[in-house]
């Protein structure tokens, strides 16, 4: 690979270390610098004037119109912001402001000097036509080229000097595509001083001519490119633009690259600024969250902003990977108060101090409390007049919750219905619950106590004298949650591995957490209570085939440099999620994704008295007592290498 370190050059080296450290000139020392090239290049003008022996050239017979002419194109360079910009990022469009200035000057001498010569016949020598006079023309062009060469040289200074600086290491690579996105990103990297990458060509899937060219660097086809030999020599990576890292027809080409352990960076869109460029921190290696992402969704913002603008609401688990995505997507549209309660005390601090900075206009609670302690909770409703409540307080964990169903209970059954009761008490417009894909068929405890959580939801909207909406939202694995796989496999592979995988052909649905929160915003926004929203999750994965990606983006290759070990199914675990139940439809709504679960409901009266008998039998029934009970609730919960197996074979069999 052709990472070098730029050896130091004494003074250079110096000298560049002061001029990386140089913000910007201050506007008013820009302005100096161009006032004073006006009038180098007025002072050059009249020089040479002198010397071809041009006596009398009307603009330049007096100090006065001497001053008037520098007077007029500082006006404009003012007025067109010419001297606002930073120097050493100087662009065409500078250039652009530059030429409008000088030539809005000219006009404007031209017009004041008729003007003037019309209306009293003095300004100028009668018998000269200053519209063909060789040294205003001469004047505005030098002061455009002056200022223009200013800023050209300045640039290029500061581009020459860089590569004398202490430890600066820059990798070679190339940038894919040739539209004006990709043009526009090499053109930053290579102008930006600290993003440490430089670009030697550009990428193209089209046949171009041999010496085709931009910005002065070769255009290679894709075909040479994904030749192995050729990368292994001549680069260090390729930077894609992010719309083309997300782009489907793109997939089967970055798949490629990866086999030949290529490395991949890309821009968020976000992170591209022509005017500060590219800091190398926004410029990301590629992960394996890039490539589960899938196509840019459509919220209804307006629908979403009038639930929220000037609102209380409150977020349950609010400093988990979804409850806090949520408070952050929520204060983006200006709720009058947002309530955090989670039992985390490290994360809900983390989540106070950042929404602290970020929004200061408005005010947060971080409530440090237990949803299942109801007198904890209730003091929040009595206090806040809630328009929202965002349910996402759970035990998660299958195996965890596995050995210990009392938690389960506590917290995901009758934290839930805590929550909902005191919701429908106090008149809360909606309350939408996070539920899970493991709650579809259930064959774990985790998934079964969240089962029961969506039945008691549902049930509570045909309570009598319910005014409140209540709705359900329901998807898979979320990338990078805290339950997800991915920070696993991340972990195991930067200690060397192995790499654990319970079973080679189970297979997951994944979503980002960003889209997961705006489906969850979107629904809860659309529902009209009652419902169980479903997320279309895409594809499902293959998570051999995820581990062995993961291990080739980090530039090694499965079971040679990381080992992938089957460890066998947790408890609880199955090979294959589901969204839907055997005995569920799905309706589509007027989102492309979001479809409305058609499940099983159950009677309020019946659900009120069945937890109610869970929520007792839990200070001092065992723990395959509980289960069944939950399995008597849910009866299409069937235990999956669990020690409650035994409780299918035979309910009997209790101890």
């Amino acid at each position: 690979m052709m990472n070098f370190k730029v050896k130091d050059s004494g003074l250079l080296a110096k000298l560049a270390e002061k001029l990386h450290a140089i913000n910007h000139l201050p506007r008013w020392a820009i302005l100096s610098i161009d006032i004073g090239t006006v009038i180098f290049s007025l002072l050059i003008t009249y020089f040479l004037m002198n010397i071809w022996g041009i006596k009398e050239f009307g603009s330049f017979n007096t100090y006065l119109t001497f001053s008037s002419l520098v007077g007029i194109v500082v006006f404009y360079l003012y007025v067109f912001k010419v001297s606002s910009g930073i120097v050493r990022h100087s662009s065409i469009r500078d250039i652009i402001k530059i030429s409008l200035a000088t030539f809005s000057a000219l006009i404007t001498i031209l017009v004041l000097n008729y003007g003037y010569y019309f209306f009293k016949g003095q300004f100028l020598d009668p018998e000269k036509k200053l519209v063909f006079d060789p040294p205003l023309f001469f004047f505005i062009l030098l002061a455009f080229l002056m200022l223009s060469l200013f800023r050209f040289y300045v640039k290029l200074a500061f581009l020459m000097f860089l590569k004398f600086k202490d430890d600066k290491v820059v990798k070679e690579v190339m940038v894919y595509g040739t539209d004006d996105s990709a043009v526009a990103i090499g053109n930053v990297l290579n102008e930006t001083i600290s993003n440490g990458f430089s670009v030697i060509g550009f990428i193209s899937s089209q046949k171009h001519p041999s010496n085709s060219r931009i910005l002065g660097k070769k255009i290679f086809s894709i075909d040479k490119i994904i030749q192995s030999d050729f990368m292994n020599k001549r680069i260090d990576g390729i930077v894609f633009p992010d719309e083309d890292m997300r782009a489907d027809e793109n997939q089967d080409l970055i798949n490629q690259l990866i086999q030949k352990k290529i490395k991949l960076y890309h821009i968020p869109f976000q992170s591209f600024d022509e005017t500060n460029g590219i800091e190398r921190k926004n410029i990301h290696s590629l992960e394996i969250e890039d490539l589960l992402y899938r196509e840019q969704i459509t919220i209804e913002n307006d629908a979403i902003s009038q639930r929220h603008l000037g609102k209380n609401v409150l977020v349950t688990g609010g400093a988990g990977s979804i409850g806090s995505e949520i408070v952050r997507k929520v204060a983006q549209f200006k709720p009058a108060l947002v309530v955090v309660v989670d039992q985390a005390e490290t994360p809900l601090n983390d989540i106070k101090l950042e929404m602290e900075k970020k929004h200061p206009e408005i005010k947060f609670v971080f409530h440090l409390a237990n949803v299942s302690n109801k007198y904890r909770i209730e003091p929040l409703f009595k206090k806040y007049n809630f328009s929202m409540v965002y349910h996402a307080a759970a035990y998660k964990h299958v195996p965890i919750v596995e050995e210990n169903p009392h938690e389960a209970i506590y917290v995901n059954i009758m934290g839930t219905r805590i929550l909902a009761d005191l919701s429908n008490e106090y008149k809360i417009n909606r309350f939408v619950m996070i539920s899970t894909d493991k709650a579809v068929n259930p064959t774990n405890v985790m998934g079964a106590s969240k089962r029961v959580a969506e039945l008691y939801v549902q049930s509570l909207q045909e309570k009598e004298n319910n005014t409140t909406k209540f709705i359900t939202t329901r998807f898979g694995n979320v990338l990078g949650s805290n339950g997800s796989v991915i920070p696993l496999f991340r972990k195991q592979i930067e200690a060397g591995g192995p790499l654990t995988l319970t079973h080679p052909e189970i297979t997951r649905y994944f979503m980002t957490i960003p889209e997961a929160c705006e489906l969850v915003l979107q629904a809860g926004t659309m529902g009209q209570g009652g419902e169980i929203f479903v997320f279309d999750m895409g594809e499902p994965v293959k998570i051999l085939d995820l581990a062995k990606k993961m291990i080739k983006l980090s530039g090694l290759e499965p079971d040679v440099d990381i080992e992938i070990k089957i460890t066998g199914l947790r408890p609880g675990e199955k090979l294959f999620e589901e969204l839907l139940s055997d005995q569920s439809k799905t309706l589509a709504t007027h989102h492309e994704k979001i479809m409305r679960a058609k499940d099983v409901t159950m009677p309020y009266v019946v659900m009120e008295k069945q937890t109610k008998e869970i929520a007792r039998a839990t200070v001092k029934k065992t723990k395959n007592e509980l289960v069944q009970m939950i399995k008597d609730l849910v009866p299409e919960y069937k235990s999956q290498n669990s020690e409650f197996e035994c409780l299918d074979a035979n309910p009997e069999n209790i101890t």
